[in-house]
């Protein structure tokens, strides 16, 4: 049955209105007796949470305050609510709606609020998120999770499923989750931890700090440095301009900077190891079993090379390494090799 609630229009339909402050919701709704499996928010700009919690914790909550942060009265916000805002939570056919929107654009920020929305909902759902400029959160979530926001950070803890976010410049933390995940900013930093599966993660600018992550890993960024540790699986990671740094690794990799240098160690092999580096130098250590080695740079200073065939000289290093295995190309460019064993 459908279900359509108004907050500010009908106080009989058992909101909670109360007092408001940062910490102190506007409004609540329970969603105990609902049976929710989507999640639809949007705001033009406060932020959004979204968290898995039981049945009977569900619920809706509304944060709001002044755009200047001057503090308002409840009555002063339900006047300004009801003179430019049209706030509307709806409950249909199983999907839990929260919408903010202007009734015309506001041309003095001063009047303007923010409205934030909380969302406690089972854990199983599919959501659809987006604020013009708040920052958006999601915890203890799995299912199909779409988000979106023009300027504020995504922060996602225990999140699995297909997930897919997108921020015009904010910072991405990802941390304690698994599946197909896919993460881009146009301009903030990203750092993730502790997750596994199909990884995408690119920025346009900010840094990329990777650790214990295992599967299929893709991280860019355009010009930001990259650090990464304790990683599995396959990674392809890299940058435009920025250093690399990358410890204990047991993956198949590919990396490559154009301007900064490149420091890398493996704790096991992959199916393949790329570097590239078109004006700094390389750092590389990898452990002494079969391998195909193909370095050039304007200098190659390498541990002994023991049970090896092939060409050898400072800018050339080509051929089979204890009769061959894994390729290793490495190229830097006018820029200097080390390479060393473990």
């Amino acid at each position: 049955m459908k279900k359509y609630l108004l907050f500010f229009v009908l106080a009989a339909l058992q909101f909670s209105l109360k007092a408001q402050s940062n910490k102190t919701p506007f409004m609540t709704k329970s969603l105990s007796s609902e049976s929710i499996k989507d999640v639809e928010v949007e705001t033009s700009g406060g932020s959004i949470s979204v968290s898995g919690v039981a049945v009977s914790e569900a619920r809706v909550e509304v944060y709001i305050t002044s755009n200047n942060n001057k503090e308002l009265s409840k009555e002063e916000i339900q006047q300004r609510l009801n003179d430019k805002y049209n706030l509307n939570i709806s409950v249909a056919n199983n999907k839990v709606s929260a919408i903010a929107r202007q009734k015309e654009k506001i041309t003095d920020w001063k009047k303007a609020l923010n409205i934030s929305f909380k969302v406690f909902v089972p854990k199983n759902v599919s959501t659809d998120l987006s604020t013009s400029g708040g920052s958006i959160s999601l915890n203890d979530l799995s299912g199909k999770l779409k988000f979106s926001t023009s300027g504020g950070s995504l922060n996602l803890d225990n999140v699995s499923g297909t997930v897919d976010g997108r921020t015009s410049g904010g910072s991405i933390d990802l941390k304690n989750s698994k599946d197909d995940i896919d993460l881009s900013t146009s301009g903030g930093s990203i750092d993730a931890k502790n997750c596994e599966g199909k990884l995408r993660l690119s920025t346009s600018g900010g840094s990329l700090d990777l650790k214990d992550l295992k599967g299929e890993i893709r991280a860019t960024t355009s010009g930001g440095s990259i650090h990464g540790s304790d990683i599995e699986g396959e990674l392809i990671s890299h940058t435009s301009g920025g250093s690399i740094h990358f410890s204990d690794l047991s993956c198949s990799l590919e990396t490559s900077t154009s301007g900064g240098n490149i420091d890398v160690s493996m704790k096991e092999l992959g199916k393949y190891i790329k570097i590239s580096n078109s004006g700094g130098n390389i750092d590389v250590t990898l452990p002494n079993k079969g391998l195909d080695l193909d370095l050039s740079a304007s200098k190659i200073k390498t541990g002994q090379l023991n049970n090896f065939s092939g060409k050898v000289d400072d800018e050339e290093i080509n051929g089979k390494l204890n009769g061959g295995g894994v390729p290793v190309r490495i190229d830097a460019g006018s820029g200097k090799i080390s390479l060393t064993w473990r």
